[in-house]
């Protein structure tokens, strides 16, 4: 079984645990405005709303929203930005409640989600050069190959398309420097919530960088401090105490996720990156 076919029956089971617990929005939201006292989800709202901005999406856009989930990250994009999206999602149960809200919020004509196979993402399903912007919420974090998606991504967009989002890292932190002091505490949140391998900022960079794209923004959202964004003490005891399909798996998660934060090791980053104009094209060969 190739190992994003593990990640598309984790999410036959976290599509019950993370609307429970997350509603529609499967991402950390603005550190800022956290600290400002918005709720997870106006923080999220904020981000999206920079990440729109960060891959230039406008009225006529025409943009690639990649791990699209059940859509409420892709359908705020829709409605702030008067453009176009396509979700793309390996999981058809997620695509399915993503097209749903699309119709209930009558935006049917301007989000539409789709399901792809599970390596897919190596070979996307859209002709060179259609999108206008590729947008993504953590979910490269996901793939086994990494740099093939950012490949695919370089592919699809238009000479000076944008591909724009955030993801999981993992990093050193405090006392906790060296591959096997990390791994301590990211191989319990890999092997619990099904991902292959962390990458880091740099990497990421480096792997956009050879894709062929000008990388515009590489940062971590939480430099210098412990990332605890998005999960607020109250939400704690809803994660140990959840009941619904593979329950063990997520609470298990929560409390890997818990101890990576505390350590420092685990973290997000956000990423802005253009293709180059036609005649500037420095594109890495496949």
């Amino acid at each position: 079984m190739v190992y994003e076919a593990k990640v598309r029956e984790f999410y036959d089971s976290a599509f019950y645990a993370y609307q429970m617990l997350l509603q529609d929005r499967w991402h950390h939201g603005d550190p800022d405005a956290e600290a400002r006292g918005l709720s997870a989800i106006e923080a999220c709202e904020v981000l999206e709303r920079k990440v729109v901005g960060l891959a230039g999406i406008g009225e006529g856009s025409y943009v690639l929203d990649f791990g699209s989930g059940i859509g409420g990250p892709t359908l705020y994009m829709t409605l702030v930005s008067n453009a176009s999206f396509v979700g793309v999602t390996n999981n058809e149960r997620l695509s399915a409640k993503a097209r749903e809200k699309a119709l209930a919020m009558k935006l049917s004509d301007r989000a539409r989600f789709i399901t792809v196979g599970d390596t897919d993402y190596k070979n996307l399903p859209f002709p060179s050069g259609g999108f206008d912007a590729v947008t993504f919420y953590e979910s490269v974090c996901h793939l086994d190959n990494k740099a093939a998606f950012f490949r695919e991504a370089f592919r699809i967009l238009r000479p000076g398309g944008r591909l724009a989002g955030i993801d999981w890292l993992q990093r050193p932190f405090g006392e906790h420097r060296t591959a096997e002091q990390i791994a301590k505490y990211m191989q319990p949140v890999n092997d619990s919530i099904i991902i292959p391998w962390h990458g880091t900022v740099d990497g990421y960079q480096a792997m956009m960088t050879e894709a062929g794209f000008s990388v515009m923004l590489a940062v971590d959202m939480f430099e210098g401090v412990k990332c605890w964004g998005s999960t607020p003490d109250e939400d704690r005891p809803a994660w140990l105490n959840y009941e619904g399909p593979s329950e063990e798996q997520f609470r298990q998660g929560k409390r890997a996720l818990d101890a990576a934060r505390e350590a420092g090791v685990f973290t997000v980053g956000m990423f802005a990156a253009e293709k180059p104009a036609e005649g500037s094209d420095k594109r890495a060969s496949w």
